[in-house]
């Protein structure tokens, strides 16, 4: 099974792509992990390191989708 990974910094925007993710992406076909920057700031830097730049943003397969501009990930580590 693929493994998705859904990060984001809790803004209006984030909440509202993480719903659309969950509701979209098939849970028999791929395992979806949420990945909260604001409350896991440890995890910064492996976002960094998956090529995130803003988030909301989705890792699947090693490629990262940026879904909309909710905010930077220098404004999340702020």
């Amino acid at each position: 099974m693929s493994k998705a990974v859904f990060y984001h910094a809790g803004c209006p925007v984030c909440v509202d792509a993480e719903q659309v993710v969950l509701d979209y992406l098939d849970n028999s076909k791929i395992t979806t992990e949420i990945v909260h920057l604001g409350t896991e700031r440890n995890r910064i830097k492996e976002a960094e390191e998956a090529g995130i730049k803003s988030v909301p943003a989705l890792v699947i397969g090693g490629n990262v989708y940026h879904i909309n501009f909710g905010a930077s990930l220098d404004e999340v580590k702020g």
